[in-house]
């Protein structure tokens, strides 16, 4: 097999995606990848030495490392590789747990996907294709890179294995030169019911709600099910502001709910390397700006909702690169939903738009009106 050289996310010109502010961070070493000002230095220092206890603690009561890899995408010559390095606590053997979890049928208290503790900064090994490629996870154990290697299109396995642990497979869907139409979707209120207060929503999902409790919004299993049948080579991309400690849960509940595969593009909470909190706008727009980057002839369908900031962020997206967006699908929240969501923005007017936009309270909806554009 190929060796690619260590910690290799970089691209050759005009052939692959171009990266983020956030991957020199996460290449950068630990000694030297935080600036900013004294207390923002202290923030830092304080808090590697509080997930340093942490990892004392539950080493203390048998957690083990474990490689978890996500779902990734990619066109032919380059595949953008996620995963995770984390302490769990493994399911005793032959425990119900861990039939569940062989299984996928876990119904996990939201809580507990928090109980892991990120490996930060550890070696991991990347191996798809005949490439091995060697990168660091960051301080918060996340593994976001990009592979230079030659696939053919469809889906391919990536196989991640940190120091220490079990190696984890990834699927990676590579997506031919020639195709023209991907879809990105938000998850929560746009394909997930969410219906809480928006400064109760995150911890109440995250940590009280069981993940089987969760409701698919009527119609968008549907909708996005006969988008991928009139468009199979589609790339399916899930696009949420949630943190990566949920990922596992929400891949379950969009298998459950027969959604169909994507890669999910989740952030962390907390410190990053160059601010106090991680921005989801910020981190909506930085990925969208990637995809059109790293995919410069397609034209995306935006999915969300407009009970957040998706109308605003989709709307400068669409300014400013016309040609790359089919459309956008508003989902319209209740009254009851619009008003635990602290309200919801304001249906702008978009007559001088050159993108079409669509609104609709469900997927029927939008698959009625998306038919009227030929998506569908």
């Amino acid at each position: 097999m190929d060796r690619a050289p260590k910690n290799s996310s970089h691209h050759a010109a005009g052939n692959a995606p171009l990266g983020t502010s956030e991957d020199t961070a996460r290449s950068a070493p630990p000694s030297t990848a935080v600036s900013g000002n004294h207390a923002f230095r202290l923030a830092h220092r304080l808090s590697d030495v509080v997930n340093g206890a942490r990892i004392q603690l539950v080493r203390r009561w048998n957690f083990v490392p474990q490689t978890i890899a996500y779902q990734g995408y990619g066109s032919t010559g380059w595949v953008r590789v996620l995963g995770r390095v984390l302490l769990t606590r493994k399911p005793a053997p032959g425990s119900h747990a861990e039939h569940a979890a062989r299984n996928g049928t876990q119904n996990v208290r939201g809580w507990r996907a928090f109980t892991s503790v990120p490996v930060q900064f550890t070696n991991v090994e990347i191996t798809i294709g005949d490439v091995v490629t060697q990168v660091k996870a960051d301080r918060g154990g996340l593994i976001d890179t990009v592979v230079e290697v030659q696939l053919s299109p469809g889906w391919h396995t990536a196989v991640l294995q940190a120091e220490g642990t079990e190696p984890a497979e990834a699927l990676i869907r590579v997506i031919a030169p020639d195709v023209k139409f991907g879809i990105v979707s938000d998850i929560d209120d746009t394909v997930m019911v969410t219906a809480l207060p928006r400064p109760f929503l995150a911890l109440w999902n995250t940590f009280v709600l069981s993940e089987r409790a969760r409701m698919a919004t009527p119609g968008m299993a549907v909708l996005l099910d006969r988008l991928t049948i009139e468009h199979p080579d589609a790339p399916v991309i899930y696009l949420s502001t949630g943190p990566w400690n949920a990922a596992p849960t929400l891949a379950r509940f969009l298998n459950r709910n027969m959604y169909p595969a994507g890669a999910l593009l989740l952030t962390d909470w907390g410190l990053t390397q160059d601010r106090w909190f991680r921005s989801g706008r910020e981190h909506k727009h930085l990925n969208l700006e990637r995809l059109a980057k790293e995919f410069p002839d397609m034209r995306w369908l935006l999915i969300g909702d407009n009970g957040q900031h998706d109308e605003q962020i989709y709307s400068g997206f669409a300014q400013e690169h016309a040609d790359k967006v089919a459309a956008i699908a508003i989902r319209q929240l209740s009254i009851s939903e619009s008003v635990f969501a602290g309200g919801h923005s304001e249906t702008g007017d978009h007559s001088a738009s050159v993108v079409p936009w669509i609104y609709s309270p469900d997927g029927a909806g939008m698959a009625k009106q998306l038919s009227t554009l030929d998506l569908l």
